[in-house]
């Protein structure tokens, strides 16, 4: 990992350190060049670190490049190629550095250090940080640009995690990538133990709640005692967002979360956490483009189920599919289907895309970190839904799959919280969750089934709500389809004389009719659950019965009093 400064500070030479006792550092060789200014500090083993560094570094190793005699050479060649300060290497692996890495730096007139076994390679880059820069922030936006250039000319910058990882080492900032549900995306390799998922599901829904209010960030938010600073991560193609396009697009924003107070920091390191949200971007925006195949996929399946096609038309495709999602499954696996709706109060609803996006995060596997962490389904869009083509293991007959499958209460566990914010006081979330079906024939039905237990999830209060298909077998299926004056009549006819009668007598007559049904009609059940006389529970169901022209001793009765405590 690397720190350097070209800007500010004081120049701080080789032989200074060579002259700080605390260091450890004794000197091999290169006396004549210790008047070399020094303007970083390196920690590698790589066999050739030359694309991180840019002139002027000390750089530490603990030689684990070297297998022969002639790495030495060739490690030597590119860190004088590359123009860095001089070498250090660790004792502690090694004892004596090998006379050939000595021989090597003579000849190329590079200055060679011994770093003493109970040195910390820390305690030199802490110092050397220290001495060289007295801004830090200005230093640092020289390697994010370097590795920015790196990542958007191909895949060897090692992701976002590098440079957490850069803001780890050089200022000290503990920070992760989160999805806009809480979920890692990214996470620095050595900062200490991360926050808990209750922690970054509470950043998220901050971040979406601060957004969706139309607050500047970055966001500050005190967990726990501990201060954060959220900054957006937005697609680098996506022009500033309108006011109209705020609440649908803060539900796909990734988020920076940064164990710091920005309050105080200085308009340059400002700039440059938001540079740091650039580039991180960048590796967004390739994740995205790896989902194509995924999403095509799904979008073909999708198209061929709803237009009626053969089964063995739907299945050919399932077969090129399986692999593709779910790779060494081994055996043809079998599906569920989810169906996902953003809708607003004002009547709107959310693009495809949208609900698309938001189902990908919503079943990304949850012991999974990292951005492919959501790439375990292929998720379509159709007009304003999302489908989603779940694979599972194959189940033996005798299961219908909802013992392996995925259950609608606990898809939204840990994301109804950070959606809720997002979603604010005027949109929902909906979803619905079809059995697994182990063929092609069964698809069509699995999709009808989910669209079903979706419209059943949408008659539930709530922002973020989903329902299964194990629902759908109740008489729950039927209540939220009774339009609403039907349903005020019912009730009303039944239940409204009842509490009439307990707000003058303070009876109890409904909660008395509640537990009676409740109990199947059992009187002693039902008189030991409310701790009364038999006869007292009599004489309040007789007085139900008088009130309401009905014979609870009647099945239809029974059921009616059930549906209507049920729709009240």
């Amino acid at each position: 990992m690397c720190f350097e400064t070209k800007n500010g500070g004081d120049e701080m030479r080789l032989r200074a350190l060579l002259d700080t006792d605390a260091l450890g550092l004794r000197l091999l060789g290169g006396e004549d060049e210790l008047d070399r200014t020094v303007r970083g500090v390196m920690t590698t083993d790589l066999r050739d670190p030359s694309r991180y560094l840019s002139g002027g570094e000390l750089v530490l190793t603990g030689l684990a490049w070297r297998r022969d005699a002639e790495d030495s050479e060739a490690f030597v060649r590119l860190l004088v190629q590359a123009q860095v300060a001089a070498l250090a290497a660790g004792e502690a692996e090694l004892r004596d550095i090998p006379e050939d890495l000595v021989l090597a730096c003579a000849r190329h007139r590079l200055p060679l250090f011994a770093v003493d076994e109970s040195v910390a390679f820390a305690t030199i880059t802490e110092h050397v940080v220290r001495q060289v820069s007295g801004e830090r922030a200005g230093d640092l936006a020289a390697v994010v640009d370097r590795h920015r250039r790196m990542m958007t000319s191909g895949p060897a910058g090692g992701g976002p995690d590098v440079v957490l990882d850069l803001l780890g080492s050089d200022l000290d900032l503990r920070a992760w990538v989160l999805s806009p549900t809480g979920r890692p995306i990214a996470a620095p390799k050595s900062s200490g133990p991360a926050p808990d998922p209750e922690t970054f599901a509470r950043l998220a829904a901050e971040h979406l709640a601060a957004t969706r209010a139309g607050r500047p960030g970055p966001h500050r938010v005190v967990v726990d005692g501990t201060t954060y600073s959220l900054f957006p991560v937005r697609s680098s193609g996506r022009a500033p967002r309108s006011a109209p396009d705020v609440r649908e697009t803060v539900l796909t924003d990734w988020l920076l979360a940064v164990a710091a107070d920005a309050a105080d920091w200085p308009e340059e390191r400002l700039d440059l956490l938001r540079g740091v949200t650039q580039l991180i971007a960048v590796e967004r925006d390739r994740r995205e483009a790896s989902r194509t195949v995924r999403r095509r996929l799904a979008q073909e399946v999708l198209e061929l189920v709803q237009s009626g096609a053969a089964p063995a038309e739907i299945a050919a495709r399932l077969r090129v599919a399986a692999p593709v999602l779910l790779p060494g499954l081994g055996a043809a696996p079998h599906w569920q289907v989810v169906v996902a709706r953003v809708e607003w109060e004002d009547g709107a609803v959310a693009g495809g895309p949208v609900a698309q996006s938001l189902l990908e995060e919503v079943l990304a596997d949850p012991l999974a970190t990292g951005p492919d962490a959501a790439d375990r389904v292929a998720v379509a869009h159709t007009g304003d839904e999302a489908v989603a083509l779940v694979p599972l293991p194959a189940v033996s007959a005798e299961h219908d799959g909802s013992e392996t499958g995925l259950l609608a209460d606990a898809l939204l566990r840990s994301v109804r919280e950070a959606l809720s914010a997002g979603l604010d006081d005027d949109g929902r979330l909906t979803l619905g969750v079809s059995a697994a079906v182990h063929s092609a024939e069964g698809l069509r039905g699995a999709l009808e089934e989910a669209r079903h237990a979706r419209g059943v999830a949408a008659a539930r209060p709530g922002r973020v709500c989903a329902a299964g298909h194990q629902e759908l077998a109740s008489h729950v299926l039927l209540l939220p389809f009774v339009p609403d004056d039907v349903r005020r009549a019912f009730t009303a006819r039944l239940l409204d004389p009842l509490k009439e009668y307990d707000r003058r007598h303070r009876a109890e007559l409904i909660p008395t009719l509640e537990a009676f049904l409740e109990s199947d009609g059992s009187w002693t059940r039902c008189a030991a659950r409310l701790h009364l006389h038999v006869n007292t529970l009599r004489y309040r169901v007789g007085r139900i019965e008088q009130l309401t022209g009905r014979d609870l001793s009647r099945l239809e009765d029974k059921l009616d009093f059930f549906l209507a405590l049920r729709m009240s």
